[in-house]
């Protein structure tokens, strides 16, 4: 008969119940509000779509400022006109995209710098090994 093999520990779990009182008055003060976090939560929900992610990518990838058309936004990740502009009815409502119609032609451009960060650094992370 073999002896029983005793599981071994968790790592993600302390072995004993030992609060650290300094470390977690840092962490209590810097947690983010309770609306704070549902809006992050939010946005970060819309953002994890892949097709949404592609669309801001594509508008990331345009620069500073720089804006596409729901035409070439469709041309560059290979959907209907239609269906990009209900992804990007999404992106605006959680303020990921801004709109700004000249004529008959609608253009899309990131809301701000945050978006270009939070979208290179996860692109960034995906792109790394292991």
């Amino acid at each position: 008969m073999t002896p029983a093999r005793r599981a071994p520990t968790a790592p993600e779990a302390c072995a004993t119940h030992e609060l650290h009182p300094q470390a977690v008055a840092r962490a209590l003060a810097a947690q983010p509000t309770p609306e704070q976090v549902e809006r992050a939560a939010t946005l970060l929900k819309v953002v994890a779509d892949p097709t949404r992610l592609r669309l801001l990518s594509a508008l990331n990838a345009a620069g500073p400022g720089g804006e596409l058309c729901v035409c070439d936004l469709a041309a560059v990740i290979g959907l209907s006109e239609s269906a990009v502009s209900h992804q990007l009815r999404l992106l605006r409502q959680v303020r990921a995209v801004q709109a700004r119609r000249a004529g008959r032609v609608v253009y899309y451009r990131l809301l701000d710098a945050h978006l270009t960060v939070l979208i290179g650094s996860a692109l960034e992370h995906a792109s790394e090994p292991g």
